[in-house]
Formats: C-alpha cells, structure tokens, sequence
C-alpha cells in the first residue's frame, strides 16, 4: 500500500500575526449603504440584522454567507462587483443571525427563518429590494389581479448560505432574477463510512489548540494544491479603487497611506482572515452564534419534491448549482443529489475544487456568477 500523503501544512497563527500582511488583511471598502435593521417580529423577535450595499448598479446582487462567516468572507466579490464595477452591480451583504454585528437571539435557528429574516432585511425601507405591499381595494369594489413581481433579484449562497438560498427562493421565487446554491445540500447524511462519520464526529468534540481548530478548517475547506501556492489574491489599490481606503499602519491602528500586501501563500491568508474574526475585539466571535447556526444546517430538509416545485417557480433555466469534487465539509455527492433533485439550467460537478470557490477560484467563480447574472437579465428582458 503506498504511503499516505501527508496533509498541506498551513502557517501557524503566530508566523501570521507577524506577517506584515496582517494589519491589511481585512480591505476597507466603504459601503455606499449600511445599517442594522429589525426582523423577525412575531417570530420570536424582533432582532437587528446588520447589511450593507456596495455599488449603484441596476444589476443587485445578494451574497448569502455560511457556516460562522462574516459578511467580509465576500471581500473578494465585494470588490470585484460592488467596487471595481460599481455602476453596473448593487451587491446587498449581510450577517446572518449569531454572527458578526447582527444580533445573536438564544433561539432555535432554522434555515427557514433564517431565509425569512432575509426577507425581511429586502422589504425594509431602507434598502427597498423587494416592492411595497399593495394598497388596499376600496370597498365594493373587485380587487384586480395584482401584476407579476419584477424579477430583480440575484441570489448568490455558499453552504449553509446555499440552504437559506433555497429556503429564499421558496418564499419568494417569482422575485429571483437568477439563483446559485454553491457547495450546499439538500440534507446532510452521512456520505462515508461508520468508521469514518464516528472518527469525524468525534473530532468535532475535541479539544484542540488555535493552530490545529484553524489548521483543520483550512484543510477541510479548501483543497491540498491551492493551500501551498502563492498568495493569488487580487488586492485593491487605495485612493485608485472606488470606495477603498488604506489599510490599518502596520503596528498601528490608525488609517495610513499603505498598500494591501500579500501573504506567502494561500494558506496563510486564510489563517489571516480567520484569526482576524476570532480576534477582533468590536466584533467578537461567539460560540453560542456558531452552534445555533450549526443547529440549522444539520437540521435543514428539503425534498426532491420541494426542490422541483421551487425550480419550477424560480424557472430551472435561471438556476447553477455548483460543487467541488474535493469538497471536505459537505462531501461531492450531496452535491450531485441536489443537481437531481433540482435539475438546474447548469450543474458542475468541479474536479479538484474545494468548498469555497469564492476564495480558492475567484477570478472564474465571479466569472460565473456574471454569467448567471446575465441569464437571469436576458430572460427579464433587460439586456
């Protein structure tokens, strides 16, 4: 039997607070609209959800993050659509409920609700995503057929953001202009074999140092070739690209004339991003948030029945699923399931991608993302 290979190694915490990179990890990019508005009354709420809107374009987009994920985890499409192409790309971001600067209800979390909280971030004033109620029928008179919703919405989610996709276009499906469930499931099962599933299960309980929880996580997201090259991130340029301030001085925490520096290799850039969410001290990272949004992953349904009603009232045509075949946290053939179940326009199955495209293939990950965004506006008549 030939010799296991050994796993990638991946930077330690302490080789990337040293970095000089570090200071710049998180890019300042100056939302055009942001705030914290309030969800879910009669639903257990209300709680505050925070959002922002980069761009003015005609074109809006909304990324749906996932498991633990901070709305910056979009930085590389934040600043590719909602900045660099700005007039043509709104792009709505927000915190999920548990994480980030929304707030974190100790309820049960559910990727239905967590869909309706979404809803009710796209109905409030202050973004307007989604049209206001219809005024009432004078009395007597016979209410008219209301016309159809505008299809301006494009809804982009990544794993457990995948799930509360799904559960988005059921609730509002003849909204959705295009939809794209990333490296996400219908339901989590057990994809291995016992050994395998009892071996993870019990890794999940263990007490583990920094270096090993971030190690681990990096292994598992993303795959063994792309942790080891180069840092090949595309970097913003301050005062050049729209909306982006300088970073932090290295070693200092007031705003200076730097650059955005790059890291030795990818795998470092991901111990950056993640120990600068576990770090930071306006933000801090909760348990509590992550095991209730843990809760509603591993609790998510959606029938093959369901998924092809919800198809049917998105239109298949406007629909990508994509999946990695090297995907370590929810495995190749949850993805194939949900290609059946949904039979969209366009299915991937990705030979040697990882769970999080966004970040391990950026340059074509956003690619086709503009490529679902101009299938959704051709058949809308806009382009």
């Amino acid at each position: 039997m030939a010799p296991k290979t050994p796993p990638p190694r991946v930077p330690t915490v302490a080789e990337t607070l040293k970095h000089p990179a570090y200071p710049t990890t998180i890019w300042t990019l100056e939302p055009d609209r942001k705030g914290r508005v309030p969800v879910a009354e009669g639903r257990g709420g209300p709680f505050k959800i925070s959002w922002e809107i980069h761009g003015v374009g005609p074109t809006k987009l909304i990324f749906i993050m996932g498991l633990g994920g901070l709305k910056s985890a979009w930085q590389r499409q934040t600043l590719h659509f909602g900045h660099e192409r700005r007039d043509q790309y709104s792009v709505l971001l927000v915190d999920n409920r548990g994480m980030g600067d929304s707030d974190s209800p100790l309820m049960r979390y559910s990727t239905s609700e967590m869909a309706r909280d979404l809803a009710d971030v796209l109905a409030h004033p202050d973004i307007g995503w989604l049209p206001p109620s219809s005024p009432p029928t004078p009395s007597g008179e016979e209410p008219a057929p209301p016309p159809p919703p505008p299809r301006t919405l494009h809804v982009v989610g990544i794993s457990l953001g995948g799930m509360i996709a799904q559960e988005l276009a059921t609730l509002l499906p003849t909204f959705i202009s295009s939809l794209s469930l990333v490296c996400t499931a219908a339901a989590i099962e057990n994809t291995t074999s016992f050994t395998e599933n009892m071996a993870q299960r019990a890794s999940l309980l263990l007490p583990k140092s920094v270096d090993r929880s971030v190690a681990d996580t990096a292994r598992q997201i993303f795959s063994p070739a792309w942790l080891t090259q180069p840092d090949d991130v595309h970097l913003p340029t301050p005062n050049t690209t729209p909306g982006c301030q300088p970073p932090p001085v290295s070693g200092g925490s007031g705003k200076g004339k730097g650059e955005y520096l790059k890291f030795d290799n990818n795998a470092q850039r991901f111990v950056a991003q993640e120990m600068h969410k576990r770090l930071d001290p306006a933000r801090p990272f909760g348990l509590k948030g992550f095991l209730l949004q843990l809760i509603a992953a591993g609790w998510h349904r959606k029938s093959a029945a369901q998924l092809a009603a919800m198809a049917d009232g998105v239109g298949r045509e406007r629909i990508l699923v994509m999946h990695g075949t090297e995907d370590g946290m929810i495995s190749e053939p949850h993805g194939r399931k949900l290609i059946e179940f949904v039979k969209p326009g366009r299915g991937l199955i990705v030979e040697g991608m990882g769970h999080a495209p966004l970040v391990e293939r950026w340059a074509w990950f956003n690619r086709m993302v503009e490529e679902q965004c101009a299938v959704g506006e051709k058949l809308d008549g806009r382009v």
